[in-house]
């Protein structure tokens, strides 16, 4: 059943919290075992291990490094016993993440448009082919990504606004660590980064304004975090 498979994912990652906090198996920075070897030693199912996995990802106490593995964050032993909740709750808070960049992210490439120097337009296009490239050769994109969207605000030239980037790299990261939606997330991330990219590289703010806001609802969409906004129609004019 659904519910109990959630709730032995919860008892789970609270047993490998345990064991990088309380027990201090691994440090900051040490690769866990394999799946497989990690499974067997908590008796569970590798589909309930990456579940497990997940959680501790979203709340800051593993990355996942594709290609490379799970490994302890810097500040896991450091941070405080947490409510880990379920991946619904990791939904969320996603779903609240992505509603606030929609408030502001559209406008900042809008912005970014008008404002960025021809050498800060040709950084954010580097970043967009860095973000692109990282996915069709299966690297990890997470760092790409946030520099990309960091790139963006900062061509705005709003120190005020630069202040939210940290909103962004948190969505951006949560969303890559939810892998079961990766795959598709990968293709939406190429596809809305070379329209917006198209836009940014002919200063057409409006055109990038609507791309942003078409890549935040086709994600939000695909996560399946049902935000109650209505997409605008999508005009190149």
């Amino acid at each position: 059943m659904p519910l109990k498979k959630r709730s032995l994912a919860q008892q789970s990652a609270d047993t490998l919290y345990e064991m990088i906090t309380d027990d201090a198996l691994w440090q900051a920075g040490d690769q866990l075992p394999n799946e497989n070897e990690l499974a067997v030693q908590l008796g569970i199912s590798r589909a309930t291990l990456r579940e497990a996995i997940h959680l501790l990802a979203a709340q800051g106490i593993l990355v996942v490094h594709r290609g490379k593995g799970t490994f302890v964050a810097a500040e896991a032993q450091r941070s405080g016993r947490c409510d880990l909740g379920s991946l619904s709750a990791v939904r969320s808070r996603l779903r609240d993440l992505f509603e606030a960049r929609l408030l502001f992210e559209p406008d900042l490439a809008a912005m970014a448009c008008r404002r960025a120097s021809d050498e800060e337009i040709a950084h954010i296009l580097s970043l967009g082919a860095a973000v692109e490239d990282a996915i069709r050769t299966g690297r990890d994109r997470t760092e790409y990504d946030q520099a990309f969207h960091q790139a963006i605000v900062s061509a705005s030239h709003n120190d005020f606004l630069i202040r939210l980037v940290p909103i962004i790299n948190r969505a951006v990261m949560e969303a890559i660590q939810l892998r079961s939606m990766e795959t598709v997330l990968e293709e939406i991330t190429l596809q809305d980064h070379a329209l917006l990219m198209e836009f940014m590289k002919a200063r057409d703010a409006a055109g990038a304004k609507q791309a942003m806001a078409i890549h935040l609802h086709r994600a939000i969409n695909h996560l399946h975090l049902q935000a109650e906004m209505e997409l605008p129609p999508f005009s190149a004019c």
